[in-house]
């Protein structure tokens, strides 16, 4: 992860979110609050960023962010609808106008033919709307984390602008 490049996006971000008077929220799930603690570095931060849930257990997935069982049960953790549940389920639980939201399988373990290891999704939502994308990342375990992160500051840089 080039943390300069990513440093100037959140900042950005930010400025966009501080001049619309906005807040975001992060839900992760692979990442591990790694999207939350590099939205933080951002001296000011404070006054643009709701918070996070770390999403790492279905059963937190359910329970703070009202993801339906059934979907989880029907699509697994991994997967579109579930993404765009925790997005939406961020919004709503940190009070936010943005949000991002990230489900994937960091590795080493854990993929199987339909979804490798590398896998990720991410949703980003608002009120009244929401995008959601696979990707499919390579590397290491801290590389394929790294890679989630820069690509939810750039998904966000879009839907902030």
């Amino acid at each position: 992860m080039d943390t300069y490049l990513v440093a100037r996006a959140v900042a950005e971000i930010g400025e966009c979110l501080r001049v619309q008077d906005h807040l975001l929220a992060t839900a992760e799930s692979c990442t591990g609050g790694l999207i939350a603690s590099t939205l933080t570095d951002t001296p000011g931060s404070s006054e643009w960023f709701a918070g996070s849930v770390v999403a790492y257990a279905n059963q937190v997935k359910t329970k703070l962010l009202g993801v339906p069982e059934t979907t989880l049960e029907q699509y697994g953790a991994v997967s579109e609808p579930v993404v765009i549940a925790m997005a939406q389920g961020a919004l709503k639980a940190l009070d936010a106008d943005v949000s991002v939201a990230v489900s994937g399988i960091a590795g080493p373990g854990g993929g199987t033919p339909d979804k490798p290891v590398g896998t990720v999704w991410i949703a980003w939502a608002w009120p009244g709307g929401n995008r959601a994308r696979q990707y499919n990342f390579q590397g290491t375990r801290d590389q394929i984390k790294g890679q989630t992160v820069m690509a939810a500051v750039n998904g966000l840089l879009g839907v902030t602008k």
